[in-house]
């Protein structure tokens, strides 16, 4: 089950996502979202956890926790075709 969680601190570390969400299971992929410009986090990232009943014990146990000063959001991540369109950039000016 694919994992969002909200609400980071810009100092969180994947290796911190990993040891937190180990405590409910199996940990398959941690993927922190950064800014493509600056490398600084976003404030939210992905945890993989293969086994379902293990990532709802995680979402359950985590979800609104404090988490190195932060109250974190943790929830099933929604499929990229499930979430609306981004307003576009514009077009061309004349």
């Amino acid at each position: 089950m694919n994992i969002y969680v909200g609400n980071l601190p810009y100092s969180v570390t994947e290796g911190d996502l990993r040891e937190t969400f180990s405590q409910y299971g199996k940990v398959d992929t941690v993927n922190i979202i950064t800014d493509r410009f600056s490398g600084e986090s976003k404030g939210f990232g992905f945890v993989e956890m293969g086994n379902n009943s293990e990532a709802d014990a995680a979402i359950k146990a985590l979800n609104g926790s404090d988490f190195k000063g932060r109250n974190i959001t943790v929830n099933q991540a929604r499929p990229k075709s499930d979430r609306p369109a981004r307003g576009g950039g514009g077009g061309r000016r004349w």
